[in-house]
């Protein structure tokens, strides 16, 4: 089954000697399911010719907004419908998580509440432990699409993770990153963030404690393998 990247946003110059594109770390986590990969630089006007190219979909994380208003942005929201439309299967991290929601009737905005970043417990259907993994954002879902039903949340960010009818699956958090990378990423952006959400990652970073990517790897291989055999 080959899945298509469509990268939205690029790591720190800082990081990518270590640990490589978004591109290579979502195949880095996907690893072992039998996938092909090949992507597209969706921010650099790179798409796809058709939403037939691949037999599923992986939109990546941004520094960018879902509401901005950037040409590849909106051609990109063409896409994911045209996919949706489609039932060629999708899956959304972060802005993609976001994207997703946009493209299809949502609504999107910088959440008032402020920023999310470091390691966070999310409650995802399906496990009966919550599920530790990396965030690093402001933007929300706020409102969701006709589609969308809500499979993970945590007290902060209500509508975490998102299921559209077997068709599409989105997440808020990064199953992409390690605790080496978000370190890393850390460094280099840690000026960006206010007092409250650079305090919370800085405990992040001096902790020990582990995330659970392995988990939502397995989801996400479960759920394009069964999208595309539906």
């Amino acid at each position: 089954m080959k899945i298509g990247i469509l990268i939205t946003g690029h790591p720190p110059a800082e990081t990518v000697s270590d640990f490589g594109t978004y591109a290579t770390a979502f195949e880095a986590l996907l690893q072992g399911h039998g996938f092909t990969f090949e992507s597209w630089a969706c921010l650099e006007g790179e798409f796809p010719e058709s939403v037939n190219e691949a037999d599923g979909w992986l939109v990546t994380g941004s520094k960018f907004g879902a509401y901005e208003e950037h040409a590849w942005i909106a051609s990109l929201e063409e896409f994911i419908r045209t996919a949706y439309s489609h039932e060629v299967p999708l899956v959304g991290i972060c802005f993609g998580h976001q994207i997703i929601a946009k493209a299809l009737g949502g609504k999107v905005e910088k959440f008032s509440g402020g920023w999310s970043v470091g390691r966070v417990e999310y409650h995802l259907e399906g496990h009966q432990q919550p599920v530790p993994l990396y965030a690093w954002h402001q933007d929300q879902v706020v409102e969701l699409p006709d589609d969308a039903s809500v499979v993970g949340s945590t007290d902060f960010c209500q509508y975490a993770a998102l299921s559209y009818k077997g068709k599409a699956y989105s997440l808020q958090p990064h199953p992409e990153f390690t605790s080496e990378f978000f370190k890393k990423l850390f460094a280099a952006r840690k000026a960006g963030l206010p007092r409250a959400a650079l305090d919370l990652a800085q405990q992040s970073v001096a902790s020990d404690q582990t995330t659970n990517s392995a988990v939502i790897a397995e989801s996400i291989a479960d759920f394009f393998k069964s999208a595309a055999s539906s």
